[in-house]
């Protein structure tokens, strides 16, 4: 079983808890090496999609204390990456989640079962 940060799964969890769409997180260690997880989500429109990374942010920082380094895609919020070191969140709009298709690009890693966490907390 990959082992994941679990910042990234407090983000997954923030982008659900918002309503992000068909949210995922991948185990990305093995495959690029740079970092541990990609959590990705999607939103229909540029507004839910800034709200998604706002809810990141702020549950990222109030259960592990982090904020993002870096950053990337707010200004027209199509996709929005915030980049934590040790995982990247990416936040789309649904139509550039299909046509980027990142799952499908990396789908020799192995997707992380991060709901378990929150059908055990309640």
């Amino acid at each position: 079983m990959a082992i994941i940060p679990s910042a990234a799964t407090a983000a997954a969890q923030a982008a659900d808890a918002k309503l992000g769409e068909n949210t995922v997180v991948l185990a990305m260690a093995e495959l690029f090496g740079v970092v541990d997880a990609f959590v990705i989500t999607s939103a229909s429109n540029s507004r839910h999609v800034r709200t998604i990374v706002d809810e990141v942010e702020r549950a990222v920082k109030e259960a592990h204390g982090q904020s993002p380094v870096r950053v990337e895609g707010l200004s027209d919020a199509t996709w929005v990456l915030l980049d934590y070191g040790d995982f990247i969140a990416h936040v789309f709009l649904r139509e550039t989640r299909d046509y980027y298709d990142l799952e499908h690009l990396w789908s020799g890693a192995p997707r992380v079962r991060w709901q378990d966490d929150v059908e055990h907390a309640g």
